[in-house]
């Protein structure tokens, strides 16, 4: 058992033979007076191994397997996949060799093997404004939608008239 473990054994009992109060010992152990009840009428069954966790000493389920984090990483460090960045590497192992892994675990594994991607960022290429005409009004705005607006067969424009008169 931890520190904290013993602690909350030591805390439980008194709480149990009536020494401090559920709602003293919830604020002690950072729990609510509801999990505090659950743990006292665990431990009154079980005893002091029922604080410890059900899941400890045990790996998760879906953890990466040693096998598949060998494979990725000698994968990207072979002539074949050397050139590629982390994503075309995902897609490349999910064809050829029939590895599926996620992105997130393919940057993180090389990441932490000290692996950098061959990624080139691109230049940021901010949108073009068009040059501003020499005088106010030289632009010519037309809606070229072509409907029937004043209920005649003649499809008209819709011209937005300039502030100024405009030669053309």
């Amino acid at each position: 058992m931890s520190q904290e473990q013993i602690k909350r054994y030591m805390i439980i009992n008194k709480s149990q033979e009536g020494q401090i109060s559920v709602q003293d010992v919830a604020t002690d152990v950072n729990l609510s007076v509801r999990q505090v009840n659950r743990l006292r009428k665990g431990v009154s069954i079980n005893g002091a191994q029922e604080l410890i966790h059900k899941n400890q000493g045990r790996s998760p389920a879906h953890k990466t397997t040693e096998e598949l984090r060998k494979a990725i990483i000698t994968h990207k460090l072979s002539d074949k996949y050397k050139d590629s960045n982390f994503k075309h590497l995902q897609e490349l192992l999910a064809k050829h060799e029939k590895i599926k892994a996620s992105y997130s675990l393919i940057h993180r594994l090389l990441t932490e093997a000290s692996i950098p991607s061959t990624k080139k960022r691109r230049r940021f290429k901010p949108h073009r404004r068009r040059n501003r005409k020499a005088q106010e009004g030289l632009l010519l705005q037309i809606d070229a939608i072509p409907f029937k607006w004043f209920g005649d067969t003649q499809a008209w424009p819709c011209m937005v008239q300039p502030k100024f008169p405009v030669k053309l």
